[in-house]
C-alpha cells in the first residue's frame, strides 16, 4: 500500500490527488494500466511532484497533442512498459456555421457539459473561428456526444468523431524578451516579463491569480529559478530561461512570453 497520508500532506487539489493514488494502488495490484479522468494543468503538477517520490509506479500523462493543457495520466506498475498509445483518447469534430453567431471556448464547453457529461470526461476544445471546433474527450463519449450534441449557442452543429492527426493545432503565439533586475523576486521578474508594473503583479499574487510550476504563490518575494512556468489567471505564461550574473552583480534573465 501506498504511503496516503504521507503523500496527501499539504496538497492543493487533495480530492483529485486521491483519487490518483486509489488508481496507482489498483495499478500496482493489478499489474495492469489504470487510466485517471482529464486531470487540469495544476493537478497535473501536483501529481507529478508527489508520485515522483515512488519507485512502484511510474505515470505517463498524455492530452492528444504536445501543448495539451488537460491531459489524462496512464499509471503502471514500474516494470511495465508504458507508452503514449496506451493513453485512451478520441477526438470529435463540432462543424456548424459560426459565421453570423461566433462561440466561444466556454460556448462550446456549455455546450458538451449541457448534455449530461462531466468536466473531468473532457480535454481540451480548439475552437476553430467560424467553423466549429474540436475537442478531445474519454472514449466512452464519443458516439454519445455524436448524437447528443447538436446545437451551440443557436447554430445546429454535426458532432462526430475523427482521427487525433486532424486536429488544427496553432502554435502558441511567444514573444521572447530579456530584463536584468537586482533580484529574482517574482514580481519583478514577472512585472517584467508581462509588462505591467511592479505595485500591479503585487495586487495579482495578493489575490492568488499567480501560479509558478501550477502551484499558488502568495508571496510577492518569492525567488523564480531558470526553467520555473509562471502563470497569470486571463494573462497568459511567462518561461523563465537561462540567468546570469552581470558585472554589477544583477540578474539578465531571458524570458519566454507565451500569450
Amino acid at each position: 500500500m501506498l504511503p496516503r497520508e504521507e503523500l496527501l500532506k499539504g496538497v492543493e487539489n487533495r480530492d483529485s490527488l486521491a483519487r490518483v493514488i486509489d488508481q496507482a494502488e489498483q495499478a500496482i495490484k493489478t499489474w495492469e494500466v489504470v487510466m485517471t479522468d482529464f486531470l487540469s494543468p495544476p493537478e497535473l503538477a501536483e501529481m507529478q511532484r508527489v508520485f515522483s517520490r515512488l519507485t512502484d509506479v511510474q505515470l505517463l500523462a498524455w492530452g492528444g497533442y504536445p501543448q495539451a493543457e488537460r491531459q489524462r495520466v496512464a499509471i503502471a506498475r514500474s516494470e511495465l512498459p508504458l507508452d503514449q498509445s496506451q493513453v485512451s483518447l478520441v477526438a470529435i469534430e463540432i462543424a456548424g456555421n459560426f459565421l453570423f453567431d461566433s462561440a466561444t471556448h466556454r460556448d462550446f464547453l456549455g455546450a458538451m457539459l449541457g448534455t449530461g457529461i462531466v468536466r473531468e470526461k473532457t480535454g481540451d476544445i480548439i475552437v476553430l473561428g467560424e467553423r466549429g471546433a474540436q475537442a478531445i474527450v474519454v472514449p466512452e463519449l464519443a458516439e454519445f456526444l455524436t448524437m447528443s450534441l447538436q446545437q451551440v449557442r443557436s447554430v445546429p452543429v454535426k458532432t462526430q468523431a475523427i482521427d487525433l492527426s486532424e486536429l488544427k493545432i496553432r502554435e502558441p503565439k511567444k514573444k521572447e524578451l530579456t530584463t536584468v533586475e537586482a533580484s529574482l523576486r517574482l514580481d519583478a521578474i514577472a512585472s517584467a516579463g508581462f509588462g505591467m508594473s511592479r505595485s500591479k503583479m503585487v495586487d495579482f499574487i495578493d489575490s492568488g491569480d499567480v501560479r509558478v510550476n501550477w502551484k499558488e504563490v502568495t508571496q510577492a518575494s518569492s525567488h523564480v529559478k531558470s526553467g520555473d512556468l509562471i502563470a497569470i489567471r486571463g494573462k497568459g505564461r511567462l518561461e523563465v530561461g537561462e540567468i546570469a550574473v552581470t558585472k554589477k552583480e544583477r540578474y539578465r534573465v531571458q524570458l519566454t512570453r507565451y500569450m
